[in-house]
């Protein structure tokens, strides 16, 4: 099990996050919260890939906010500074991590995998990423900057980061033709992954989305 812990900001301020630790010289993974906050859910994404093998940092957004309901979660997200939290947190957790680890990647779902491509484009630590159902504004950060591997999984019934913003995000990578590349497509709905939602989430996607992940992450560190 993990914990929280403290680390530092290019900046020189400090920033919290769940850390769970595999070892010394594991490859390092940076977990990207959805709209909801540094909640239960997301720190068990980062024992779990603890227990996978990797140094896992989930850097708390929101600085300690968390919630169940929509409309809040949808304020908490509007009212993030986007910039702040690449340059500075989610940097900061990647500086952390190459403490241990030779390697750092990101992933992250919903407005994580967002953040998931802004780091991509804008943290140069970042050796490998992979996007669940995220997609930030173009004048953020241009997909066609991405230039390390990149990994991103979608689903085909979400009216949130849509199968055509899915489709343009592959159209974009292909036509920059700068980073190696895999999208992959589910019949599932926006947050399938998250274990939580009962409305949503879709063990066959998730398993096969996990596996797909692991086996990338493998490869690229």
């Amino acid at each position: 099990m993990g914990a929280v812990i403290e680390f530092g900001r290019p900046d020189g301020g400090k920033t919290k996050g769940f850390y769970a630790e595999a070892g010394k010289g594991k490859p390092g993974i940076i977990v990207i919260q959805e709209w909801w906050g540094l909640n239960d859910q997301i720190c068990g994404v980062a024992d779990r890939f603890a227990r996978a093998g990797f140094n896992a940092l989930a850097p708390d957004l929101y600085q300690g906010r968390v919630t169940q309901k929509p409309d809040e979660a949808n304020h908490l997200m509007t009212g993030l500074d986007f910039p702040g939290a690449t340059h500075q947190d989610i940097r900061g957790a990647a500086l952390y991590l190459k403490g241990t680890s030779s390697k750092v990647a990101v992933m992250g779902y919903c407005m994580g995998g967002a953040l998931t491509i802004a780091t991509a484009v804008h943290v140069p630590e970042a050796s490998s990423a992979v996007c669940f159902y995220g997609i930030p504004p173009k004048e953020f950060a241009d997909p066609a900057n991405i230039k390390i591997p990149f990994q991103g999984h979608f689903a085909n019934r979400d009216d949130w980061c849509t199968p055509a913003a899915a489709n343009d995000l592959e159209a974009a990578l292909k036509k920059a033709g700068k980073a190696k590349f895999e999208i992959h497509r589910y019949e599932a709905n926006h947050g399938f992954c998250n274990e939580r939602s009962e409305q949503n989430y879709d063990v066959k996607s998730a398993n096969l989305a996990w596996d797909r992940m692991v086996e990338f992450l493998k490869a690229t560190l």
